[in-house]
């Protein structure tokens, strides 16, 4: 009778350990959708240097915005970290509402995206969009936008033709991200007016001294063109990997971290994994808080093994 009770428990024991293992497996391997964008390429490096010291098989695919979403829904991709609200809704909030992407967590606070000039011409009185026109002389009645299209360059284009803060007879300059931020290192030394897309977080809000401007609330949104950044994941995902789910939801992060990343990113050359790493071993004490209720693959301590492997 002994014996049977001892071979009757060792396969209750393996029958529960079969689930474990197979969700193990199945979770092994964590799938982000990546956008190209400097800021998300950033935070998913730095998802992906813990997920790998954990024991996780990380993947990332770099894709539009709208096959990031179709991926989840079909899933293809397990993880978004890029989700900027509200300025992404119309792309979203379908997928959301119809249960197929669950918003996890806001990871940023505090993002930005409005105009922008240089410190010594917001220190001069140009503070606020409705002080533009007065000084149109000084700004070659000109904004310096982006890449012609962009949705920052549309806004600048409504508001001259809508004559909002008498700007009628400004006009956009259609540009590119790198063509507009040499455009302000030409202007910068000689303290020449320039006034330009700007947003936050970006490497520009560590390279220059500038000052966001007010009032364009109706065009570019509340507090400057405030955004919250989610985390978003497939649905059910959470639910299927826990430990994976805790460590996502715990993951946040500011703008000077990623004003950092990005800036050894794109302007050092720096490769986003081996940024994150660096980051993540100068920065002890951010483990300890996203590590927090989370175990590595095998179900080990999280930290001693995540600080070992970096």
């Amino acid at each position: 009778m002994k014996r049977v009770q001892v071979v009757g428990l060792s396969a209750f024991m393996l029958g529960a350990a079969m689930p474990m293992m197979a969700q193990a497996d199945e979770c092994s391997r964590v799938r982000f959708a990546e956008v190209g964008w400097t800021d998300i390429t950033a935070t998913t490096a730095l998802a992906s240097e813990v997920l790998e010291a954990l024991g996780y098989e990380p993947t990332v695919d770099t894709v539009s915005v709208p096959i990031a979403y179709a991926g989840m829904r079909n899933n293809d991709f397990d993880v978004f970290l890029g989700n900027w609200m509200p300025s992404m809704a119309s792309i979203s909030d379908p997928y959301i509402e119809s249960g197929d992407v669950e918003r996890l967590v806001v990871n940023l606070e505090g993002a930005k995206y409005t105009l922008a000039v240089p410190q010594y011409v917001y220190d001069a009185g140009v503070t606020s969009v409705n002080d533009l026109a007065a000084h149109a002389d000084q700004f070659n009645h000109r904004v310096h936008g982006i890449e012609a299209g962009n949705d920052g360059n549309e806004l600048i284009q409504q508001m001259i033709d809508d004559n909002a803060y008498d700007l009628g007879d400004w006009q956009v300059v259609d540009s590119s991200e790198a063509g507009m931020l040499s455009e302000l290192t030409t202007r910068v030394p000689n303290e020449e007016w320039m006034v330009f897309l700007g947003w936050e977080p970006h490497p520009m809000n560590t390279n220059f001294d500038m000052a966001y401007l007010s009032d364009a609330d109706d065009y570019f949104g509340p507090d400057l063109g405030g955004a919250t950044v989610h985390t978003n994941t497939r649905a059910g995902f959470v639910e299927a990997c826990p430990n994976v789910g805790t460590l996502l939801g715990n993951m946040t992060f500011t703008l000077e971290m990623e004003n950092q990343l990005m800036g050894a990113i794109m302007n050092d050359g720096v490769d986003p994994r081996v940024a994150a790493n660096r980051y993540l071993k100068e920065h002890g004490d951010l483990l300890e808080t996203w590590l927090e209720g989370v175990t590595t693959l095998d179900g080990e301590p999280a930290l001693p093994a995540v600080q070992a492997a970096l």
